[in-house]
């Protein structure tokens, strides 16, 4: 089964304006006829495109002559081997009264930064690193919410050579030393705590039990966010953030100019099937991958508001503050997304005048069943894009977009993940939105589909796969002298080429459809099914909030076949009755084919999700099937999977 694809476009750019776009820009230089032929050149000549591409964007640092070494090795190729540069002076090249940033906690909190005022305190926060004794390879770790001081103190630390790496406050003890006690950090920065939905979160004793346990720290900094003055008298090394000396308010940052393939950012798997892997991203990979996907993709210009729904657990915070080197302005909030009555991220939207605003595909869900109708109650004039990410982006969702928000703007579904900090596929200001699609793949990025065997495919599904390397492929996994996790995860499957481990499918308009995760694909009897076909037709229903499917190996004890169990999260006071079960299975067999009903239907209380958002397929799972998982630490509400365990009706 596939998504119908419609022959009318949502929405298709303005030929008056479109002309002005960055990436128009470049298909008029390059000389190209339209997007096609210019992604054409830039997987066919990739040394071309991104020598070609730091130029276009800005890039500041010295590129070097040679662009890569050993192109065709996946991994093992070296891009920009003789470059000198740093993420973070690109990102402070602005210096003056502008905004910088505009921060909201929920309702509680409202702050402002400008751009002058955003350099003197990178700078006076990394005099704190220097004197506690980070240098070049340094790990600095954030424990922090979406705060300024997060972006500070990851600029201080990057402009250094140090590394960063960060995970949201509501991650408990565990799941932080998963983490960070594989990369030892020197310096730990953490809050006291935060605010969700109206109610105070406080971190204080958490904090000092996993400084406890970690042996490495040298400093720990607390961010005031809740209090001002907290006590930090039980965390070990402790200093307020707010009393670490000033420096001279003209002291410039240092910035150490490092090799392009320098590490820059550590970051993790979500860990639900075992300790989370750290993936290495580099300073220069990172940079010219952001700069394509601000300037050109998503038509990020100077001065436009950008605006990304994100934990600094989950990297799209990584994408958001790179927004920076572009010269907008980054709009950061933390806390619950429906605080205020539901509408708090539209508010913000019209109160900052956002151009550019960045959700989850299940936030988008979550507002249509709620009701919401931005366009009619928020002037949200300046809105150009939005983007969507985390899970595929039903057709649904499209549609509830353009009725209830603009028909004028740019929906850009998204899609990539920690694994390269950006995207494969992702929107297009010069091409037409196709309902259910993403719009493109990305430049430079040589994405394909192909079948079980490796054959390029059109028009079916099959494995999303890079067939060239690319300059943010990871450096490598830490603590992998050998490589050999890092091979496993990505190229034990096809040689020398990428596999993303998404369910994909290329279409007639050269967009993309993900249906889900590979692993988490079901297989009755041996006919694949992505899980965002199913999701898609049981969450149009008004009673249903929220869907989990998977495989049961059934009959219990075999391995060779399964069955489609889908368990389902109602509106409140809802029982799941007979004819609702029916209702379900008719919506599925109408609108998708008969091996995707399930045998079974389950009401459940709650879906377990990571924390960054993602249904935990895989998990549940294991739970059904009386097996381990391996790290619950990585859930948001790890007491969710109680649910699905020993359910007499998986038992017939």
């Amino acid at each position: 089964m596939t998504y119908a694809i419609d022959p009318q476009p949502l929405w298709t750019p303005n030929p008056a304006t479109v002309g002005q776009t960055r990436m128009a820009q470049l298909i008029k230089a390059k000389g190209r006829a339209n997007y096609a032929e210019l992604w054409q050149w830039s997987v066919d000549q990739p040394e071309e495109f991104w020598s070609e591409l730091w130029d276009f964007c800005g890039a500041v640092g010295e590129k070097g002559a040679k662009i890569v070494v050993d192109r065709s090795k996946m991994p093992g190729a070296q891009w920009f081997p003789e470059a000198k540069l740093n993420y973070a002076e690109n990102l402070l090249q602005q210096r003056d009264d502008s905004e910088a940033l505009v921060f909201w906690g929920e309702d509680k909190v409202k702050r402002r930064m400008s751009r002058a005022e955003l350099v003197a305190e990178v700078a006076r926060f990394q005099q704190f690193l220097i004197d506690a004794g980070v240098g070049e390879g340094d790990r600095v770790a954030g424990y922090l919410p979406n705060l300024p001081e997060t972006l500070v103190a990851m600029l201080a630390a990057t402009a250094l050579g140090a590394i960063w790496s960060s995970a949201s406050p509501d991650f408990g003890v565990q799941g932080v030393l998963d983490r960070f006690g594989q990369i030892e950090p020197k310096v730990l920065i953490c809050v006291d705590g935060y605010w969700y939905n109206g109610k105070p979160v406080d971190c204080l004793v958490k904090n000092a039990e996993v400084v406890s346990k970690m042996p490495s720290l040298r400093k720990v900094v607390v961010v005031p966010y809740l209090n001002a003055a907290p006590d930090v008298s039980k965390i070990a090394n402790a200093v307020v953030w707010n009393d670490i000396p000033t420096v001279n308010p003209k002291k410039e940052p240092i910035f150490k100019r490092v090799g392009f393939a320098h590490p820059i950012y550590i970051m993790f798997s979500s860990g639900t099937t075992g300790v989370p892997k750290c993936i290495v991203h580099c300073h220069g990979g990172v940079l010219l991958q952001h700069l394509k996907e601000h300037q050109l993709h998503s038509d990020v210009r100077p001065g436009d508001r950008l605006f990304y729904f994100t934990t600094c657990g989950w990297m799209m915070w990584n994408w958001l503050v790179s927004g920076l080197a572009c010269g907008a302005t980054l709009l950061l909030y933390d806390g619950s997304p429906f605080a205020g009555g539901g509408t708090v991220l539209f508010d913000y939207a019209a109160a900052e005048k956002m151009t550019h605003f960045g959700t989850s595909a299940k936030f988008i869900d979550a507002a249509a069943k709620l009701g919401l109708t931005p366009g009619k109650t928020h002037d949200l004039g300046a809105l150009r894009a939005m983007f969507s990410t985390g899970s595929p982006l039903s057709p649904e969702g499209f549609d509830w977009v353009y009725r209830e928000i603009k028909q004028d703007i740019l929906l850009a579904s998204i899609s990539g993940g920690t694994d390269i900090v950006s995207c494969f596929v992702l929107g297009n200001p010069v091409l037409p939105v196709y309902r259910g699609e993403i719009q493109c793949r990305g430049l430079g990025m040589a994405v394909d589909v192909v079948d079980d065997i490796g054959q390029s495919v059109r028009g079916q599904k099959g494995e999303l796969v890079c067939t060239g390397s690319f300059p943010v492929m990871p450096v490598g996994f830490w603590n992998d002298a050998d490589g050999s996790k890092y091979h496993a995860a990505y190229f034990e499957r096809f040689p020398n080429i990428w596999c993303h481990g998404d369910f994909s499918e290329l279409t007639a308009h050269d967009g993309m459809i993900i249906y889900g995760r590979s692993d988490a694909t079901l297989n009755p009897g041996g006919v694949r099914i992505g899980t965002a076909e199913i999701y898609r037709q049981v969450e149009q229903l008004p009673e249903i909030l929220e869907a989990l499917v998977i495989g049961q190996d059934w009959p219990p004890g075999r391995h060779d076949d399964v069955r489609v169990v889908l368990f389902v999260k109602l509106q409140e006071g809802r029982q799941l009755d007979p004819a609702l079960v029916e209702r379900i299975k008719k919506q599925i067999r109408d609108n998708t084919t008969p091996r995707h009903v399930p045998a079974q239907v389950v009401q459940v209380l709650d879906i377990p999700r990571t924390k960054s958002g993602k249904i935990v397929e895989l998990a549940v799972r294991n739970v059904v099937h009386e097996q381990p998982v391996k790290n619950v630490e990585a859930l948001a509400n790890p007491e969710a999977l109680e649910y699905f365990r020993g359910r007499p009706e998986l038992t017939g």
